[in-house]
């Protein structure tokens, strides 16, 4: 199980690679199908796709779609109006099919939405900044970063359950590993790459901002799993070999993306 986590790994890591460095259609593409598929795994979960009924599940995909669409437009200044315009049609969908779907489902279908497609966009949307090159791959060192620290400090020191009923492999002293392990892999990162950087102190900023994105990172995770628990399922899905579905592997990017983005807004003076 182990080399086949490490080859999933080395594949992801190589396809962020190629996907993050070219930018532009290829993350905007990459992201798009990131982004429905994770979604898919979510409404599967969800019980807003099933055998015999995908017709809110489809309203869902084309509504994400859309705001992709915004995005590609350069019209993100009107996300919100999009969030209003997405509640106004599944509740129409809603309403004109009753009882087709349940309250609940419609719930679900609008929060897959914002959950996956929105919050995943920011990996998009920081890539697209001034130093948007060096500040999107923040995301990753301060989710996947933090994770990993997390694991091998909670396995050498860790002693105090930090969510038992949840996740009880988890430890205090491993999220303070994971914290500080991202915060230095920040500042690590800034110092290497400082000289490219327009932003000042920039080896204090990136520590501030891997390290408040690995708290974050951390209430993404449990989230994931939280989720998963209420619907009585392993993993989301089986697209990645040892890891699971898409939103088993990204739980914590989903919530880090959108912070890192305006956290590097405020902190590098974007």
């Amino acid at each position: 199980m182990f080399m086949v986590r490490l080859r999933s790994s080395i594949l992801l890591m190589a396809v962020a690679l190629l996907t993050i460095i070219s930018g532009g259609y290829v993350l905007f593409g990459t992201l798009l199908a990131v982004s429905l598929i994770g979604l898919g795994e979510l409404y599967r979960a969800a019980g807003v796709w099933t055998e015999k009924d995908r017709g809110l599940a489809v309203t869902g995909f084309l509504l994400s779609g859309a705001y992709y669409g915004l995005l590609l437009l350069g019209l993100e200044s009107y996300s919100m109006i999009y969030l209003v315009f997405a509640v106004i049609v599944l509740l129409s969908v809603y309403v004109f099919t009753f009882p087709r779907y349940r309250s609940e489902q419609v719930m679900a279908a609008f929060f897959g939405i914002v959950y996956v497609s929105v919050m995943l966009s920011y990996i998009y949307q920081t890539r697209n900044l001034p130093d948007g090159a060096f500040l999107v791959w923040l995301i990753f060192l301060c989710s996947w970063g933090c994770d990993t620290c997390a694991y091998c400090v909670g396995m050498l020191i860790g002693k105090h359950k930090m969510s038992p009923v949840l996740s009880p492999k988890k430890s205090v002293e491993g999220a303070v590993g994971g914290v500080v392990g991202a915060a230095v892999l920040g500042a690590v990162y800034a110092a290497a790459v400082g000289k490219y950087l327009q932003a000042e102190n920039q080896v204090f900023v990136y520590a501030l901002i891997c390290g408040v994105g690995a708290l974050i990172s951390m209430v993404g995770d449990l989230a994931a799993s939280a989720i998963k628990r209420n619907h009585e399922i392993k993993d989301y899905g089986t697209l990645i070999p040892g890891h699971g579905g898409i939103l088993d592997r990204f739980d914590s990017v989903i919530f880090t993306a959108p912070v890192i983005y305006f956290l590097a807004s405020v902190f590098v003076g974007l």
